[in-house]
């Protein structure tokens, strides 16, 4: 899911929420003294900070306040202008994007139609390794940028007008490409952000540069914090509070913790040990509200043990979800048994049939007759508050399968996403999923497609690919939901992962903020808080 959007957290993968805080030391939530002009959110530890090449939650919701998106989503989740004035095509294959005059970048330069045009080919050039890479596919050009040895540094398909208009031309039509463009890797970035034509500086990631309504406050402290200010320039929607501190923890009962003794302004996740009594303990601050993620058992199709899709169904119906979601989550979240998330056009109930069905007995003799392996490892970030349910899972495939069965954990996300990439041995891996964008596109192409930007564990189906691709060609969104549909009803026969749970917000935030909101995306309204007094 390129990062996508990857989820670090389990009851919602790791988004931002911000309150008005104590400055803390960050870590494992240092408290410090109070100073009602910063807004603490707690997040993990960053992989990345380049627009190009953050893909996973906390990332995400940090450079949310450094950029402002071409466009964002309204409650019908259809797209609006924001940074763009017009976004326009005849045809779906040749777009013309007006970007609105009068934004600048944090460092005084001119935000121009030639700073998206840099940004995207040098996300699209294969040897700078960036993690959003395969969103510039359907660009014409992108093939030329790929490879070891390239033919070219810039896509064909860019085109600049004038210093605020900029044409697209794509391989072939795509219906939701307007849609994609709310998505981090559309990002413009600055003149300063390189040190040669398509030469990004080392410096940039630790404070980028971007043009939205907060701006880099020093430099990224990793594994403690980040902090932003208020870029007063900016000519959208102003935010309210005027400093932001993003505290990286390690756990998050320390996060709960801190939250509770208003040392923490906003937790995006309670954690799961937590949930029982996070109504009582925080009272009108515990808070809840809908969101996109999507919780999921992932496996390495290339392992020998994990090939078969037998292998994987049996243990998908050895994993009794109602239960687990109950007992751990205290019905925070609901069972998984579709691929695409419950918020979307498209959604069907039970698309994964049988293999997504609790059925133990049937479990054992598939598994046996498949030759699974005598031992399940299942790995997982120590930083997303995930031992509790990958406990009772193991627990549930001991007893079920007749195997022995471990959780093995990594310290934090990051680590778990090198890893997998590496093919480093794991085992089975969890993974979530919070939506780039609102299509079943960005719940399929980029987690299952062959070359999908967030296809950690090798699978491929050519009938997938090609059913994906005439969804994204289509003429209407009916006709693309349709295809959408037949390839999702492909994973169901091959189960490369098992689905879980689908997730809402579930947030508390200390006494000193008050109109703290997360979205669909698992991220913090960052213009909306406010200071309780």
């Amino acid at each position: 899911m390129r990062v996508r959007r990857l989820a670090a957290w389990t009851a919602l993968p790791l988004a931002v929420t911000l309150g008005l805080a104590a400055c803390g030391s960050g870590g494992d939530g240092g408290s410090g003294g109070s100073d009602s002009s910063v807004v603490s959110i707690q997040i993990a530890e960053p992989k990345h900070l380049v627009p190009t090449n953050t893909t996973e939650t906390s990332g995400s919701q940090v450079i949310a306040g450094l950029f402002s998106p071409l466009v964002d989503y309204d409650a019908q989740n259809k797209p609006y202008e924001v940074a763009a004035q017009s976004i326009t095509s005849s045809d779906n294959k040749v777009w013309t994007i007006k970007i609105k005059d009068g934004f600048t970048f944090h460092n005084g330069e001119k935000v121009t139609s030639q700073n998206y045009i840099n940004a995207w080919n040098y996300g699209a050039y294969a040897p700078n390794g960036q993690d959003t890479n395969p969103f510039f596919e359907k660009i014409a050009g992108y093939a030329d940028l790929q490879d070891k040895a390239p033919k070219a540094k810039e896509m064909s398909g860019l085109k600049k007008v004038d210093d605020l208009t900029f044409t697209v031309t794509l391989s072939e039509p795509y219906i939701d490409f307007k849609t994609t463009l709310g998505y981090n890797a559309f990002f413009p970035m600055p003149d300063a952000a390189f040190s040669a034509p398509g030469v990004l500086k080392d410096s940039y990631e630790q404070a980028p540069i971007g043009q939205g309504p907060f701006k880099m406050k020093g430099t990224w402290q990793h594994d403690s914090k980040i902090d932003v200010e208020r870029y007063d320039a900016y000519p959208g929607e102003k935010p309210k509070v005027k400093n932001i501190e993003f505290r990286i923890y390690q756990q998050l009962t320390a996060a709960y913790a801190d939250v509770l003794a208003d040392n923490l302004d906003v937790l995006p996740t309670i954690p799961t040990e937590s949930l029982s009594t996070a109504p009582s303990d925080l009272g009108d601050r515990y808070k809840t509200s809908p969101m996109s993620s999507f919780q999921f058992l992932a496996f390495p199709t290339f392992d020998k043990d994990y090939s078969k899709p037998d292998v994987r169904k049996a243990i998908s119906m050895a994993i009794d979800r109602d239960e687990i979601t109950k007992s751990v989550f205290k019905g925070s979240q609901t069972s998984a048994r579709s691929f695409v998330a419950p918020v979307l056009p498209g959604y069907r109930e039970d698309t994964a049939g049988e293999a997504a069905q609790f059925n133990p007995t049937e479990a054992k003799k598939l598994y046996q007759a498949a030759g699974g392996p005598s031992k399940i490892v299942i790995s997982y970030n120590g930083d997303g508050g995930h031992k509790d349910w990958v406990d009772a899972t193991v627990n549930q495939l001991k007893t079920n399968l007749g195997v022995d069965a471990v959780g093995s954990v990594e310290p934090k996300f990051a680590d778990l996403l090198t890893k997998v990439e590496k093919k480093t041995p794991v085992g089975a891996f969890r993974m979530g999923w919070v939506m780039d964008y609102p299509t079943m596109e960005d719940y399929l192409g980029p987690l299952y497609s062959t070359n999908g930007s967030s296809n950690y564990y090798g699978y491929s189906n050519p009938e997938f690919d090609k059913l994906v691709k005439e969804g994204s060609a289509a003429k209407t969104q009916d006709e693309a939901i349709a295809k959408y549909q037949q390839a999702e009803d492909i994973l169901a026969k091959d189960m490369p992962v098992i689905p879980l749970r689908f997730g809402e917000n579930v947030f508390g935030h200390s006494s000193k903020v008050k109109n703290v909101e997360m979205d669909l995306f698992q991220r913090v309204n960052l213009v909306k808080i406010e200071a309780a007094s």
